[in-house]
């Protein structure tokens, strides 16, 4: 029997981080044909999409998570902001898979603190928690 703790995860991020490639755009049915062959391939984790960000990527990753989620197939996941409206979409599209990741995440730099999120430390290192607790009325697997 093998240990866990010597198992390596496969975590492809090609049909979310792929796209933000200049000209890369991928329609439903390619993105599909790509998760399909990534879960052939034995990838344990299929990062989808990130669902709040369009209907087409929600829809996207609904569909990955309704045919290639299937019992036996790989986790898929989808990725979200720590806002409510942003796990809550990944949480609804993720609904049909069998094995299902959040993946959430925060900027924590002082550019993006003081800049974009408009938020001290202090207010970060409560909002991570709460964020993961809410992800977790939705799927058991956060990230």
């Amino acid at each position: 029997m093998t240990n866990t703790q010597d198992r390596i995860i496969i975590f492809d991020t090609t049909l979310r981080d792929g796209e933000q490639s200049p000209g890369a755009a991928l329609n439903i049915d390619e993105k599909l044909t790509i998760a399909r062959q990534l879960s052939r391939l034995g990838v344990d984790v299929i990062e989808a999409g990130f669902p709040y960000a369009s209907p087409g990527d929600f829809e996207a990753v609904q569909k990955i998570a309704e045919t290639v989620g299937v019992e036996g197939g790989p986790t898929i996941c989808g990725l979200a902001r720590t806002t409510r409206a942003d796990i809550e979409a990944a949480g609804k599209a993720l609904k049909p898979a069998a094995k299902a990741r959040i993946h959430t995440f925060i900027a924590t730099s002082d550019i993006h603190l003081a800049y974009k999120l408009k938020k001290t430390r202090a207010e970060v290192l409560e909002i991570a928690p709460e964020m993961v607790a809410y992800a977790k009325t939705f799927v058991d697997d956060v990230d």
